[in-house]
C-alpha cells in the first residue's frame, strides 16, 4: 500500500516547534523508523504535515518514543489554517522500545495534519515515523 505521508510522494513538514540539524523534522516522513525528529525538552511540541493533495484518510500510525499525550487535528484548507480536533491520545511508556499509536480515521478528508504533543514520559521525545492509509 502506498503511504501518502512520505516525502518521496510530496508530503512536507511545514511547521515544527523545535529542530536539530542532526534530527530534523523531515525525518518523520522519510519512511524510516531508524531516523527521527527530537524535541528540545519543553511541552507542548507540535508539527504539521502537509500532503501533496487533499485526500481521504482511513488510518494513521505514529511511531514515537517517550510521548505521553498528544492531540491530533486536521485541516482541509490550502494553507495550514482552520484546524479541527480529531482525537486526544495517551500512550503507555515502553522503556527501550518504540511506541506505536494506531488511530482509525473513518475516511476523513485532510490536507494537513497537526500533532500537538502535550506531555512526555521524559523531558525529550522523538517521533520516528508517521504513516497514513487511504
Amino acid at each position: 500500500m502506498i503511504d501518502p505521508a512520505l516525502s518521496s510522494l510530496g508530503a512536507r513538514v511545514v511547521l515544527a516547534t523545535s529542530s536539530d540539524e542532526i534530527y530534523p523534522p523531515e525525518n518523520i516522513i522519510d519512511g524510516n523508523t531508524e531516523t527521527f525528529w527530537i524535541s528540545t525538552g519543553m511541552f507542548p511540541q507540535e508539527f504539521i504535515i502537509c500532503f501533496a493533495e487533499s485526500m481521504k484518510i482511513s488510518r494513521l500510525t505514529m511511531h514515537c518514543y517517550n510521548v505521553k499525550t498528544f492531540k491530533l487535528e486536521k485541516s482541509i484548507s490550502d494553507d495550514a489554517t482552520d484546524f479541527e480536533p480529531i482525537s486526544e491520545n495517551e500512550l503507555e511508556h515502553m522503556e527501550g522500545h518504540l511506541q506505536t499509536s494506531d488511530i482509525p480515521l473513518n475516511e476523513m478528508n485532510a490536507t494537513h495534519l497537526r500533532f500537538i504533543i502535550t506531555s512526555g514520559h521524559d523531558h525529550f521525545i522523538s517521533v520516528h515515523r508517521i504513516s497514513v492509509e487511504r
